[in-house]
């Protein structure tokens, strides 16, 4: 499965598409170093397969890369966080 990242000036979105729908994770830009994960949501045709957390896990892998830091503020990108310690480094 591929993820797309479309940037914007004050944010951008993760995107993974399928035949059957998208799942999409919005960001917010807080300035150069921290990114804000907003909102995740998934089709109803694709949930339960995974396809959240793999959002989920791209961010923080392309957070990393860039030697940003992650707010989760969306429900679901926090209860990630809360169940991958190892992501504890990309943590505002």
């Amino acid at each position: 499965m591929q993820v797309d990242f479309e940037d914007g000036e004050t944010g951008g979105r993760y995107v993974l598409r399928t035949e059957n729908g998208e799942a999409v994770s919005t960001l917010s830009k807080a300035g150069d170093k921290i990114v804000i994960i907003d909102h995740t949501e998934v089709d109803g045709a694709l949930r339960g397969r995974g396809y959240g957390q793999m959002l989920i896990e791209q961010i923080v892998a392309d957070m990393r890369e860039q030697s940003k830091k992650i707010v989760p503020l969306c429900p679901f990108a926090a209860s990630e966080f809360r169940k991958h310690p190892e992501w504890a480094d990309v943590l505002n």
